[in-house]
């Protein structure tokens, strides 16, 4: 009985601590190096008061990741995982196409200028 919940735990939802670590990987390395982060650069640099830029951009991270959560959660109580994992990997390739896309028509502009 016992072997039989360990097995059910263990096939359930994540830990604390992986969720944790995994969500704040995955944010950390998605968020390096891009407009954001250099926005921010740019606004810490301009203002001269790096903290209230700090305060301000972790704000907005938040709150845009509340957005998400909200998404995902209501998301996942209307659609099958299956459905909801399909629908990521599309909206990823479409955005890395996207992406693409604009870095070789800005490659393109800077060698005919």
């Amino acid at each position: 009985m016992a072997e039989l919940q360990r097995a059910e735990e263990s096939s359930g939802s994540m830990s604390f601590t992986a969720v944790l670590l995994s969500t704040f990987t995955t944010v950390f390395l998605a968020e390096l190096g891009d407009k954001t982060q250099l926005a921010t650069l740019l606004l810490s640099a301009q203002s001269g008061q790096p903290w209230l830029v700090f305060l301000g951009a972790a704000m907005a991270l938040i709150c845009s990741s509340l957005v998400g959560v909200l998404v995902g959660r209501w998301l996942s109580q209307v659609l099958p995982p299956e459905r909801l994992e399909q629908m990521a990997g599309l909206l990823m390739v479409g955005l890395g196409l996207w992406l693409g896309v604009q870095a070789l028509q800005s490659m393109l502009q800077n060698a005919n200028n």
